[in-house]
């Protein structure tokens, strides 16, 4: 069967108007779908009214208690429930999700001798219950995850939400018949030649591109991450990958940078 799992990020979530466009093109995907979002900048707004610094490394948030606790609210709270009330409203019916809940998605403390991340976690091809995905589509329930996960011994941890995307379209690629489509998107055309000029995205991006764009700088900070789990998705039996604007994935297929191996 043909599944979309839709990861949603960056502005797209912090203007209402904007993101009550996209989710109602969401609905309009034909097949079952997934969506998973972020938030960061709407976590950011909030940590810096309570006079709280933000800490990025290598395009990756080092999370204290004190943030911790933001982001949960942030993520699992306002934006989660304010994306599956929009969802109910054009008829979608959908779960708010974060990865306690059901067990969906485990996690385990980053462990870096060189950056302490604090509670970060990270996942691998083991963490994702894709059981209890697959439960709910099949009920015709549209699973949205926010990315924070848990460790199994009562712990919330802040896990980047490109990663989930791509870990659970891995997860149901893994399952006999699976057409598994994963569409990255955000307020940008694709992934772009020049910061400075948003029609100079790449029509597509093969891995030794990608690799060559890292280290000559093209690309940097977040979209480096991005990336990297794009192309891991692709190594490990997604059908397509894509980078773009939230229409693409409906029939405006030329905003957006495709990922090739």
């Amino acid at each position: 069967m043909k599944i979309h799992i839709v990861k949603i990020g960056g502005h797209l979530i912090n203007d209402q108007k904007i993101l009550n466009d996209v989710l109602k093109n969401f609905c309009k995907l034909q097949g079952y779908k997934v969506l998973i979002h972020g938030g960061g900048r709407k976590a950011d707004f909030i940590l810096n009214k309570m006079g709280i610094s933000k800490n990025i490394v290598q395009g990756r948030r080092i999370t204290d208690k004190e943030t911790l606790d933001i982001v949960v609210m942030t993520y699992a709270g306002i934006i989660n429930k304010n994306i599956v009330a929009i969802l109910q409203s054009n008829h979608c019916n959908a779960l708010g999700l974060c990865g306690a809940d059901g067990n969906s998605i485990q996690s385990y403390l980053r462990n870096n001798i060189n950056i302490n991340y604090g509670y970060v976690g990270d996942i691998n091809k083991q963490s994702i219950n894709t059981h209890f995905i697959k439960f709910l589509l099949n009920q015709k329930i549209i699973p949205v995850f926010c990315s924070i996960t848990h460790n199994g011994i009562g712990d919330l941890l802040n896990t980047n939400a490109d990663t989930i995307a791509s870990y659970i379209a891995i997860s149901l690629a893994k399952e006999k018949n699976n057409e598994i489509n994963l569409h990255f998107c955000f307020e940008k055309q694709g992934v772009l030649r020049d910061l400075h000029n948003p029609k100079s995205y790449f029509q597509r991006i093969n891995f030794h591109s990608f690799q060559e764009m890292k280290k000559n700088h093209t690309i940097k900070n977040g979209m480096i991450p991005k990336l990297e789990n794009a192309f891991f998705a692709l190594k490990n039996g997604v059908s397509q990958v894509s980078i773009g604007l939230p229409n693409h994935y409906l029939n405006d297929m030329n905003n957006n940078t495709i990922l090739c191996l």
